[in-house]
């Protein structure tokens, strides 16, 4: 049966951007993410016995994902040796939802830290290989100003790294 406009619920009719993630458990994965980050399940479609698409909500943002199908070339960041992209989540408070997510079984990358650009921010790694950082904002900055910031944040970061080499000659 064909759904009519209205009947669609909530899927976006509108131009947007959804990630979509593949992992090597995708019924695992959908259980992280509800106790790690409050996602909520909307849709589960299974070929035979394993996930071959879901849908979830976080926060009012869609996320897909789907089990590895290697036979398509769809393989998730452990199988491919690492993840190639990040996934940021804008919450309320960044220390509690980092704690969360460790608690639910991520492994800490940075803790939240108060960064230049006005955001606290900890990044985690998923047990499925999917990078993650949660951010809490806490100040905005006019664009120069910005710019200044990150100069002087980059400026830290490159004369540490001299420190470092000047402090373990090779």
């Amino acid at each position: 049966m064909m759904l009519s406009s209205a009947d669609k619920g909530s899927r976006p009719m509108t131009q947007t951007l959804i990630p979509y993630l593949t992992v090597d458990d995708a019924a695992a994965a959908l259980e992280f993410y509800a106790r790690a980050f409050g996602a909520r399940e909307t849709l589960r479609l299974k070929i035979g016995d394993k996930v071959g698409h879901a849908e979830m909500d976080i926060g009012g943002a869609r996320l897909m994902l789907s089990g590895e199908w290697p036979q398509m070339g769809m393989l998730g960041p452990k199988a491919r040796g690492g993840a190639s992209t990040a996934l940021s989540i804008m919450v309320a408070d960044a220390d509690a939802a980092y704690a969360r997510a460790i608690e639910a079984g991520a492994t800490a990358i940075r803790p939240p830290t108060d960064e230049f650009y006005g955001d606290r921010v900890g990044m985690l790694l998923d047990p499925f290989g999917h990078r993650w950082s949660v951010h809490q904002h806490n100040a905005d900055y006019a664009p120069e100003e910005l710019q200044s910031r990150m100069d002087d944040a980059m400026s830290a970061i490159r004369s540490g790294a001299e420190a470092e080499v000047e402090a373990h000659p090779s």
